[in-house]
């Protein structure tokens, strides 16, 4: 098997994990799009391009490659679904090691997630619908 059916196979896969995280309040959506679209960018520049500019999932996108921009909605996201997950298990699960390892992962991506700025500095322009790596 080549590389790039590799890379494709594993960007399909995440797009799919993607969409299904649209629908499941626990698994992200984003992660898995941003994901998707590096896999792609490996193994196919028509893939690439369509995700970097899909209506729904490119701006996501582009603002995370050209800015590392993380908008206020997907931070408000991230830390409900972590606080509602550790809630969850506090509530379920008997065993304290499982919240205790939810904890010891969520502290840092959310330091993480909140230390992103949440929007495009107005002194950069915003580019729209683009093929990514070109300035048209």
């Amino acid at each position: 098997m080549q590389v790039s059916y590799l890379y494709l196979a594993l960007g399909w896969l995440s797009v799919g994990l993607g969409i299904v995280g649209a629908f499941l309040p626990i698994l992200p959506t984003t992660p898995f799009m941003l994901l998707a679209a590096w896999l792609f960018s490996k193994g196919s520049p028509r893939l690439h391009a369509w995700i970097y500019n899909h209506p729904h999932f490119g701006p996501s996108i582009r603002h995370w490659t050209e800015h590392g921009v993380i908008n206020r909605r997907a931070k408000i996201m991230a830390m409900s679904a972590f606080v509602v997950v550790i809630a969850a298990s506090l509530i379920f699960v008997e065993n304290r090691w499982v919240v205790m390892i939810q904890l010891l992962v969520a502290i840092p991506v959310s330091c993480f997630i909140l230390s992103r700025p949440s929007r495009i500095p107005a002194s950069i322009p915003v580019a729209q619908g683009r093929e990514p790596g070109t300035g048209v």
